[in-house]
This record gives C-alpha cells, sequence and structure tokens, in this order.
C-alpha cells in the first residue's frame, strides 16, 4: 500500500458518517437512497461522502438498470489493518518488556522485604 492510498483510507475513515456507510455496506450492497435513510441529511451530502469513499477505494459502483448499488472494497481496509497489525506488534512487545522488568523489580522488592525481616 503506498502513502498516499493509506492517507486517503484513513481520512475516508475518520468520518463516523462514512464509517457507518461502510458497516452498512459490510452487510451487502445497497442503493445511494438505501444508504441515505438512517441519516438526517441530503442525498447530495450522503454522495459526497460516498465519493470519499469512492476516492480513497473502500467502496466501487456498480450499475443495475437504474439502480447504481454501492460495494465494499475491503482491500484497503485489509492494507490499514496490516499496517496498524506491526504497531500493536510493537506494543505488545513493549508490554511484555515492561511485565519482565516489574517482575524483576518485584522479586528484588521481596528480597529486600526478606533481607531487612532477618535479624
Amino acid at each position: 500500500m503506498t502513502p498516499a492510498r493509506l492517507d486517503a483510507t484513513f481520512s475516508a475513515l475518520a468520518d463516523p458518517t462514512r464509517r457507518a456507510i461502510l458497516a452498512r455496506l459490510a452487510q451487502g450492497e445497497a442503493s445511494v437512497m438505501e444508504l441515505a435513510e438512517p441519516f438526517a441529511m441530503s442525498q447530495p451530502a450522503i454522495s459526497k461522502h460516498l465519493k470519499v469513499l469512492e476516492r480513497a477505494g473502500l467502496i466501487s459502483r456498480g450499475r443495475d438498470a437504474q439502480r447504481r448499488p454501492c460495494r465494499l472494497e475491503a482491500e484497503p481496509l485489509r492494507d490499514a489493518s496490516g499496517w496498524i497489525e506491526r504497531y500493536r506488534e510493537f506494543w505488545e512487545a513493549s508490554f511484555d518488556a515492561l511485565d519482565g522488568v516489574l517482575e524483576d523489580l518485584k522479586k528484588t522488592a521481596r528480597k529486600s522485604k526478606r533481607t531487612k525481616e532477618t535479624p
């Protein structure tokens, strides 16, 4: 994934309306009207959100007679998830190292306490 594509994906995901649209499309394709139903905004406003999602490669639009269904395109989400996964692995390794340091400190504290208690 290119940095520009990753930027476009995260930018598109930054808006709660666009995330809700993607959640709806994860259930199956839908028309613009169907996607607009749960929102208190105009169809042109929804269309702007769809254009952002389309430019980011997160959705595609087809043609079925008069209907233009939108479909979720999962590849950019998979790429973003892979990018995030590398950082999750980093933080897990960091937390594991911190656990080791804390365990060493506990052992040292226990030894110190035993030494002080022994006359």
